[in-house]
């Protein structure tokens, strides 16, 4: 990265949900290297958002944890009040890039779907992305970047995720409104795909099963599962200046997974 980009990314600011751990949390320590800072959320666990923090801070940039349930709107107002308060801890008053990562799993069929447990998905995978991204528009900068993520299983279909790929395929559409209602504003939006990365999600069944782990590598045309690394310096590339004509496109990150 040259001295000149260094110098406009130190000005830029992301926010990520779900960013103290996973992906979410690559995104962030791979903005950092960047030069970007970053408010993150985390649901429940405030000792690994302390870590991501002080990480961003040994790559030289303000990193800064908000607790946040994406699945629960009736905080979003109030979050966006605790977002104007961190951004003056930046020394701003708007950020750049809105990266709606948090999302939680599901293993449901159709035949053992719960009415709850759809809920539970809609309210965090769909209505979270809309709202919160409705309640924090008037702190984006125009010329702002947004991703949103998605999955493979928006793509290909598997036992077992008859809840949670349909959603991400909501979200994908979704994302296509968006770029066309922000456009004017100059906020691109695209989706990142990733395929089984190799997490704490679905309890670590990609990271922490052999069986699983090797079943998923040999589907993948590049012979191993994902990891989160993978997934985040993409994130962070697409929000770099390099990627700005780049709108309404869904980039899957997954090794080639189920081609």
């Amino acid at each position: 990265m040259t001295t000149e980009t260094q110098a406009n990314s130190a000005k830029k600011i992301a926010l990520i949900t779900g960013g103290s751990r996973g992906i979410g949390r690559s995104a962030v320590l791979a903005l950092a290297k960047r030069g970007v800072s970053s408010i993150f959320t985390y649901n429940s666990n405030q000792a690994e958002a302390k870590k991501v923090v002080a990480l961003a801070a040994e790559a030289g940039v303000t990193a800064i944890a908000l607790q946040l349930d994406a699945g629960k709107p009736a905080s979003f107002a109030d979050f966006a009040d605790r977002v104007k308060a961190a951004l003056g801890r930046i020394g701003a008053e708007r950020f750049d890039y809105l990266v709606n990562n948090a999302g939680i799993s599901s293993t449901a069929t159709l035949a053992s779907g719960t009415e709850a447990e759809l809920d539970a998905q809609f309210a965090v995978h769909f209505k979270g992305v809309f709202l919160l991204t409705q309640a924090l528009l008037p702190l984006i900068n125009d010329g702002g970047r947004i991703v949103n993520i998605s999955s493979g299983l928006a793509r290909f279909a598997m036992n077992g995720r008859a809840i949670y790929g349909p959603m991400k395929a909501a979200v994908e559409a979704l994302t296509r409104y968006m770029a066309v209602e922000l456009g004017p504003r100059g906020i691109s939006a695209n989706v990142v795909a990733p395929g089984a990365i190799a997490t704490d999600f679905s309890g670590g069944m990609v990271r922490d099963n052999p069986d699983v782990n090797k079943a998923v590598a040999s589907h993948t045309a590049l012979g191993r599962v994902g990891l989160p690394d993978d997934v985040g310096t993409v994130i962070a590339g697409l929000l770099s200046d390099e990627f700005g004509w780049v709108n309404a496109q869904r980039i899957e990150v997954s090794g080639g997974i189920h081609i």
